[in-house]
């Protein structure tokens, strides 16, 4: 079987119209949860500007308005900050309207950008009192870069090492007292001692489709394109429980509907227009079901490793561990073991493919 034939054949022929293997080799995802360009332009116009804007992560948001208070109470900044969950679940904008409520500047940055410490210095030293300096994907700070942040989280001061040797001492700077937010897909990678100085953590986690919806409708009005409630619907439930991937969705309906439906977003023509860009009606798109197809057809539902997968799929092994697998996992269609990865019964039936006998009892 020829290399095109063999990707058709993963994809399914529904999900082969376009050209043979574009569908794994785009570089991005409509569901992907990951920010992207266009989250970056068009994202910042959809992000609530106030806690009563914010839809979900209700005790998240409660606890947080609480702190906040009583810090504005005693004058104090607020104790640092430290959120994680998957990826497009809102911890940079709750980041940002712990600033807005605060009155404090709102100083981002990201962790892989901090390759040395004088880039951490040179930020540091330009925080007013009470800013919120925001680090996104801190986990990946370097190791140099985050011990001298230790003493500028607990003691608001950083701390030179002058000379060598017998000469060697250690100069203070002083800083003024800030809020460090930290967020992370990755809560595990965290060193404990840099774990240890967050007073405040939250997890987030995905959101009901009952949420969405009021998150899409409030999208909606601010793009400016009439959409009724089956329409939110059909998206919210094609969303994987992300409001960025909802969001991104609603941007590609909106398209389609200005060119082909008069603008207007009901649900027919919010389907048809997933569809078109491959994704069904659970949220899978042609790299989810190319992931699956290849357990179950390749490798008779497993068990197989994640490396064989990547292999089969011309993917990277960390990629679908951290971006399709998670929504597998969560909806039931694949199942981890000590082994490798197996495909589940309900895999099966949304492919449409029989459950052969052996499969069958081993499963069960």
């Amino acid at each position: 079987m020829s290399e095109s034939n063999a990707r058709k054949r993963l994809l399914g022929p529904d999900d082969a119209r376009d050209a043979p293997g574009a569908e794994l080799e785009a570089p991005e995802r409509i569901v992907d949860p990951q920010d992207t360009l266009e989250d970056e332009v068009y994202g910042a116009s959809l992000r609530p500007r106030t806690f009563e804007d914010y839809v979900g992560q209700e005790t998240v948001v409660e606890n947080l308005r609480i702190s906040i208070d009583a810090a504005r109470r005693r004058g104090e900044p607020l104790e640092h900050v430290l959120f994680y969950g998957p990826p497009g679940l809102g911890k940079t904008t709750l980041a940002g309207l712990i600033a807005r409520a605060l009155g404090a500047n709102f100083r981002p940055t990201s962790g892989p950008t901090l390759e040395k410490p004088k880039d951490l210095v040179g930020i540091l030293t330009a925080l007013e009192e009470g800013d919120v300096f925001f680090v996104d994907e801190i986990h990946r700070l370097g190791r140099v870069v985050e011990e001298f942040l230790y003493p500028a989280m607990e003691d608001f001061q950083i701390d030179f090492i002058v000379d060598r040797g017998a000469y060697a001492k250690t100069l203070k700077l002083p800083l003024k007292r800030f809020t460090l937010v930290g967020a992370t897909t990755r809560a595990g990678m965290l060193t404990a001692p840099l774990r240890e100085r967050f007073g405040i953590v939250h997890h987030l986690d995905y959101y009901a489709p009952e949420e969405l919806e009021r998150i899409l409708r409030r999208s909606a009005g601010v793009l400016g394109v009439p959409i009724d409630d089956e329409g939110a619907t059909t998206i919210a439930r094609r969303s994987r429980g992300t409001p960025r991937i909802a969001n991104r969705l609603l941007r590609r309906v909106r398209d389609f509907a200005e060119v082909r439906a008069a603008g207007h977003i009901t649900a027919e023509v919010a389907a048809e227009a997933l569809q078109r860009e491959g994704v069904d009606e659970l949220g899978l798109d042609r790299l989810d079901r190319a992931f699956l197809r290849t357990i179950v057809e390749q490798y008779r539902g497993g068990p197989v490793g994640i490396g064989a997968i990547a292999a089969t799929l011309t993917e990277d092994a960390e990629t679908l561990e951290d971006v399709v697998e998670p929504y597998l996992l969560k909806q039931g269609f694949v199942t981890r073991t000590a082994s490798g990865r197996r495909a589940t019964p309900e895999a099966y039936r949304h492919l449409g493919v029989a459950v052969r006998a052996s499969v069958q009892e081993r499963l069960l």
